[in-house]
């Protein structure tokens, strides 16, 4: 039987026990492993984790684990200590881009209503929502530890929250994006980019008083969603100013 020390730190201790977390723990192990495999023993995402220093040096996820090893575990986006570093992931792509696991439709469709392309469909396979964040470099959003733990996942990010409203607060504040908000540019139906039409390309498609007393549309080319400011605008900038104040997350 072989035991380490293992200290987690930060944001990293919301995945933790409460009664272990912001310390060092005591870990017996009795097989082989690498420490990514020993970090999410303790369910913490390995894309929630940005430095890992055994003994004092910087290792990758491929590490394995020894008899005596003192561990220490950082998460991403924090002030990590001024130790020689060993970068676990490439840079997050700029623009940042989302896909969002079947539970987080209401937040996929506010990314959306903000200008953020977030893919989203509730039909998708855990297998699926991997492939796309891995094959097109997408932030995978889910409220799911077990998927995240999947190899194959680059760039993920545990949601908090469980109140849509609170979690598109939270996804704003976590990747600094309330500068790149561009509302209603976005289908929230599709997630296609919207364009504006001619009223006349249209008008087969209006209702009465719709084509009555509105002249500006836009539309989405991959759906055919038309957008216009009806009555129900009032309510959807309201929506909108609502999530681009910026407000501290609980």
């Amino acid at each position: 039987m072989a035991q380490i020390g293992i200290h987690f730190y930060q944001t990293l201790n919301d995945f933790i026990a409460p009664a272990l977390r912001d310390q060092e723990i005591n870990h017996c192990f009795f097989r082989r492993a690498s420490v990514k495999d020993m970090i999410e023993s303790f369910n913490v995402p390995h894309t929630e984790v940005a430095l890992i220093l055994v003994n004092g040096h910087a290792v990758n996820f491929d590490y394995l684990v020894q008899d005596s090893d003192q561990i220490e575990v950082y998460p991403t986006f924090e002030n990590c200590p001024p130790s020689a570093r060993l970068r676990l992931r490439p840079e997050i792509p700029q623009p940042l881009t989302f896909v969002a696991d079947t539970n987080l439709g209401k937040l996929a469709r506010y990314l959306r209503l903000l200008g953020f392309d977030c893919l989203y469909r509730n039909d998708y396979d855990d297998k699926s929502i991997a492939e796309i964040s891995h094959d097109q470099e997408r932030m995978l959003l889910t409220r799911d530890r077990s998927l995240l733990q999947r190899r194959i996942i680059t760039f993920g990010y545990f949601v908090r929250a469980d109140n849509p409203k609170i979690q598109i607060h939270e996804v704003l504040k976590k990747f600094d994006l309330y500068s790149t908000i561009k509302p209603l540019t976005r289908c929230t139906r599709c997630n296609g980019k919207l364009a504006k039409i001619h009223k006349e390309q249209i008008e087969h498609r209006l209702q009465p008083l719709t084509k009555k007393y509105y002249s500006n549309f836009l539309t989405c080319p991959n759906c055919g969603q038309i957008y216009w400011q009806g009555s129900h605008h009032s309510r959807i900038q309201a929506l909108i100013d609502e999530f681009t104040n910026n407000w501290p997350i609980p």
